[in-house]
């Protein structure tokens, strides 16, 4: 597993793998890696010859007051599970490779409308920062296909619209979320629940189920659906920023049988994200 800290060396070995005609899947994380990450680099197996993974904490997408500083890097133990998956390459590179001009550039990526809802709405700016940074990726690593977890669906959307509009040659595949074995969705931020939180956390992903459940039923009145969650959120100890019954490809109101809930709220330290797809 080569491990590759400057672009231009990245490049240069990448260029010897598309000179073999290897099809070059990209799987971008910011590291402290657990099964779910693991399982975008499987489903990347699926659909490419030669696996790269980014380990990148990405400061732009962080918003003020964020867990920039203190979000948990776990480098060697990463590199190890890579290893352990069989990944080919592995791109580590220092902020000031990926922002060599932070004071100076001025230039971003924003994808309007999905980048100001939900998550965009409490994270201003964070967005731009993400599909900034995806789109140096992209251009640094020229991959046939990129993986993300549906998990951060909005950020999905997001890419998929990206690359839709700038017309970049890459196909980008969805990984269904991996969740523990009580529901809870995996994330690095997990760990910032303390004992009682972690208990309590399933919660969010069963009162999405709850939703989804009427509205398989027939209910279809959805702002009471959405009120109802929040207040059962607040009764369980929640923090709600939304919760959302939102159209699956634009996250604006439903007009078609394809939906999906989405939420986010937060239990003590630890911000949760998470959301259940429903079709009628």
């Amino acid at each position: 597993m080569q491990q590759i800290q400057k672009i231009e060396t990245l490049r240069e070995q990448l260029a010897l793998i598309r000179k073999a005609k290897k099809k070059i899947a990209l799987v971008p994380t910011m590291g402290n890696l657990h099964q779910g990450h693991l399982s975008l680099v499987t489903k990347a197996k699926q659909h490419a010859d030669y696996i790269v993974v980014t380990i990148f904490v990405n400061p732009s997408q962080f918003v003020a007051g964020e867990d920039f500083e203190d979000y948990p890097r776990t480098l060697d133990a990463d590199l190890e599970m890579l290893k352990e998956m069989n990944v080919d390459l592995v791109f580590i590179p220092q902020t000031e490779e990926i922002y060599p001009d932070s004071d100076q550039m001025k230039t971003e990526v924003t994808v309007p409308e999905l980048d100001s809802i939900y998550c965009g709405k409490y994270r201003p700016g964070h967005f731009n920062g993400v599909a900034t940074v995806v789109t140096k990726l992209f251009n640094m690593v020229q991959p046939d296909v990129a993986i993300f977890g549906e998990k951060d669906f909005q950020q999905l959307l997001v890419i998929r619209r990206l690359v839709k509009d700038l017309n970049i040659p890459v196909e980008i595949i969805g990984a269904p979320i991996v969740r523990e074995r009580d529901g809870l969705a995996m994330s690095s931020r997990n760990q910032y629940l303390t004992e009682s939180e972690r208990a309590q956390a399933p919660e969010l992903f069963k009162c999405l189920n709850k939703m989804a459940d009427a509205i398989k039923q027939g209910d279809s009145n959805y702002k009471k659906l959405e009120m109802e969650a929040v207040d059962e959120l607040l009764a369980n100890g929640f923090k709600p920023e939304y919760v959302g019954i939102c159209d699956a490809e634009t996250l604006k109101t439903p007009i078609n049988h394809k939906l999906v809930i989405i939420a986010a709220a937060w239990l003590g330290n630890a911000r949760l994200i998470d959301n259940v797809a429903v079709q009628t």
